[in-house]
């Protein structure tokens, strides 16, 4: 049985690549590191890393043993952090992010419900956008976001808010008029695009590649922002489908939006990293779902959050807020 301390020097080996950089990385000696690493070895019965004067690289059962073993670590260091984090109570801080403006009384609601449920734990609200929303949950400035479903490799909740979705055209586009449009429609106009750092799977549900039916949807001009999007349909270079409201919070003079009256919902709820499922995490999303349903009280009571999310949401894009 191999012991944390070693495991934790085999991964970092695999990582740096370089001794004196593990053995500075832990606190230890270069001597050490080599010591356990042929130990290690010895038990596997073969190298798991190759030497010379200059490089060390990690051999196939190496590379092989450190992806089965990182996960596990991790799985371990959460429930750890699961335990501490029940047998303190809820305390400490949580820092929870929207996306877009309309999306901000419904987080209030949700801050204001956990605050009654565990007052030792301060909540610490910001906005991000979507050129940042994703880099905000991965290196951990961000523990919460409330934003567009779906959304690539995060874990999420239940939805909070729905919303219908419309096509944004131009004052004068034939559509202007309409008093509904089909999202057959779409493979008749070119649809302004996202930019290419948005997610695939967010562009698909947004911007799809397709009608229902199966007829191709041209490809319109890309914009860098939300706003810049919506001015490339005021100037007829395309249209857009979009939250109805974006009616109110972006309303327009030179653009009308027009009902999509076979459309599924736009959902959005609370998204979090896989690896910062925390206590804390899981009782404010208890208290989003409860606070989206009118529910109060001390007790944390509401449905368990999702394990995963799925697909892309409004995580990328360039300074603009979310559609």
């Amino acid at each position: 049985m191999w012991e944390r301390g070693e495991i934790e020097i085999f991964l970092t080996l695999a990582e740096e690549l370089h001794f004196g950089r593990t053995a500075e990385r832990l606190r230890l000696t270069t001597g050490r590191v080599s010591q356990v690493i042929r130990k290690l070895e010895r038990r596997v019965g073969g190298p798991l890393f190759e030497r010379t004067s200059r490089t060390v690289r990690i051999t196939p059962v190496g590379r092989r043993l450190a992806d089965d073993l990182a996960p596990l670590v991790t799985a371990m260091q959460e429930a750890v952090t699961r335990a501490a984090d029940a047998s303190r109570g809820i305390t400490g801080e949580l820092r929870v992010a929207f996306l877009g403006e309309w999306t901000a009384p419904a987080l209030l609601a949700a801050v204001a419900l956990f605050g009654e449920r565990h007052p030792d734990c301060r909540v610490d609200i910001r906005e991000v956008h979507l050129s940042n929303s994703r880099a905000s949950l991965v290196d951990g400035s961000v523990d919460l976001l409330l934003a567009s479903y779906p959304f690539d490799g995060m874990a999420c909740g239940p939805a909070l808010l729905r919303e219908a979705r419309v096509l944004a055209v131009a004052a004068g586009h034939p559509l202007a008029g309409a008093e509904s449009v089909s999202l057959e429609v779409l493979a008749d106009h070119p649809v302004v695009q996202y930019p290419a750092i948005t997610s695939e799977g967010f562009k698909r549900d947004r911007t799809p590649d397709r009608t229902p039916s199966g007829r191709p949807v041209p490809k319109g001009p890309v914009g860098g922002s939300f706003s810049e999007m919506l001015t490339l349909v005021a100037l007829g270079r395309g249209v857009l489908p979009v939250g109805e409201h974006s009616r109110r919070y972006y309303p327009r003079p030179d653009i009308v939006y027009v009902p999509v009256r076979d459309a599924p919902p736009i959902e959005r709820g609370l998204i979090w990293a896989p690896g910062n499922a925390t206590e804390r995490v899981r009782a404010f999303v208890r208290a989003a779902s409860d606070a989206a349903r009118g529910e109060s009280g001390s007790a944390g009571a509401g449905p368990e959050p999702a394990g995963a999310g799925a697909g892309a949401g409004t995580e990328t894009g360039v300074g603009a807020r979310t559609p």
